[in-house]
């Protein structure tokens, strides 16, 4: 799955620019594997490329511009491949698993460069920060999978809002631990995620019970007031 998170758009072109842009945003991947995201400069990227430094910033004003474009890929790579899999079974529980493992099977060889983006979580200001404005429509490109994942599964309509957003957490969460995890193909992760969503399964059922509801209304409320939903 590599080469298609090296491209920085899914079709492929002619036009010279954005050939430019693809080598110099490839060659930067590189060296980031590499050497490490702190250990490249944009004149290094220009210089291993070929460009001049100028034509590197052109294309790409920061090193943060380059892993935006990598985290747009990794969705773009993960939207593709979830909607083969939700074509291929309307079973929710399949499909919210696919979304999970995806998003761990595109980014297992570049495990580093998905920790840029936890690095500056404190620095809401910051383009890379994962709660932050600069990734907002990938944060909500993300959220979307699982909303496309349980479309497939009637339940109340505030557990459809509330739901996706949970299970999103829940991935972010995981992503840490994954971060971290030396295991073979990240094993310890992948079994928490399973043993997690088969106990979010369980909440899941009880949630739905009518005697719930004023429940799930008050933390709709409250997560609408931090805007993690959108205001209706």
């Amino acid at each position: 799955m590599a080469q298609y998170l090296t491209m920085v758009k899914s079709d492929p072109s002619t036009d010279k620019g954005e050939q430019t842009r693809r080598h110099i945003y490839a060659t930067a991947l590189t060296l980031f594997r590499e050497r490490g995201f702190d250990n490249v400069t944009m004149q290094a990227v220009a210089e291993q490329a070929k460009v001049a430094k100028s034509a590197a910033y052109y294309y790409f004003p920061s090193k943060e511009a380059i892993i935006q474009a990598y985290y747009e890929a990794v969705q773009n790579e993960q939207d593709r491949v979830c909607e083969e899999h939700f074509a291929e079974s309307s079973d929710f529980k399949k499909r919210v698993a696919s979304a999970m493992h995806t998003k761990f099977d595109l980014t297992k060889d570049d495990r580093k460069l998905l920790g840029v983006v936890f690095r500056y979580t404190g620095e809401p200001a910051h383009p890379l920060s994962c709660l932050g404005k600069g990734t907002e429509a990938i944060r909500r490109r993300s959220i979307a999978i699982f909303e496309r994942a349980i479309e497939t599964e009637r339940m109340p309509k505030d557990l459809q809002e509330l739901l996706p957003l949970a299970l999103w957490s829940l991935q972010m969460g995981l992503l840490i631990m994954f971060l971290y995890d030396e295991s073979p193909n990240q094993q310890r992760t992948r079994k928490l995620a399973d043993g997690t969503l088969d106990l979010s399964w369980k909440l899941y059922a009880l949630t739905k019970l009518p005697v719930l509801r004023p429940v799930r209304a008050k933390i709709t409320s409250l997560l609408r007031a931090a805007q993690f939903l959108p205001a209706v």
